[in-house]
């Protein structure tokens, strides 16, 4: 049986990432492929219990960056080892939104801790896996805050309602990133309807469908 394709699609807040997943996983079920479809922070019983703890800390002040980052990378190996894994290896695709690369972007680029902090709790807690492909959606900023005022109604979670500032430094990580790593990543236009961000998915999605082995 041939491995599953891991894919994770990244981006800032508002880029359309939860929308994508469906249509993407809509699109590889249609092709015949047994798609699964998961978020970070969470995914298994144990993510979503630090997912709760990072997106609504207690008390003041919420987390800093350094607890910020080990929280997601617990959050990221349990969610490694109960599902990402299993789930390839029996041959099923699985599409997440959000996977190391925000973390590397949240909290070691706008969070100031640096690269290799990140990928050293990734390397212990997560075994170094990276996605077969890592999709960075991207938006201009006055499309995205209108997605945000629609999308939110006015309530952020603590990471999402970070000032412009900080949003800016997530952004400006993520393509720094797809820029050193081009084999790993895909970037891609996200403003349009949502049909056509998912044909250009569907465009760069397509050498993972030519070579399955």
């Amino acid at each position: 049986m041939a491995r599953g394709k891991f894919i994770a699609l990244e981006g800032g807040e508002g880029t359309g990432k939860s929308t994508q997943a469906k249509l993407l996983a809509k699109s590889l079920e249609d092709a015949g492929h047994k798609v699964i479809i998961t978020r970070e922070p969470g995914g298994t019983d144990g993510a979503e219990a630090i997912r709760a703890l990072l997106l609504s800390p207690p008390g003041q002040g919420g987390w800093g960056p350094r607890a910020e980052a080990l929280l997601f990378a617990a959050a990221r190996a349990d969610h490694v080892d109960k599902l990402i894994k299993p789930a390839l290896e029996a041959g099923t695709w699985v599409i997440t939104d959000r996977f190391l690369d925000s973390s590397r972007a949240y909290q070691g680029g706008a969070g100031g801790l640096g690269d290799d902090a990140i990928m050293a709790l990734h390397t212990i807690g997560s075994g170094g896996l990276r996605p077969d492909l890592t999709v960075l959606i991207e938006a201009a900023p006055d499309i995205i805050a209108e997605r945000l005022d629609l999308r939110d109604q006015g309530v952020s979670d603590a990471i999402g309602g970070r000032d412009a500032a900080y949003h800016a430094q997530v952004a400006s990580s993520f393509a720094r990133f797809a820029a050193e790593e081009p084999d790993l990543f895909t970037v891609i236009d996200g403003q349009g309807t949502p049909e056509e961000v998912h044909q250009r998915i569907t465009s760069a999605v397509h050498d993972l469908l030519e070579n399955p082995a």
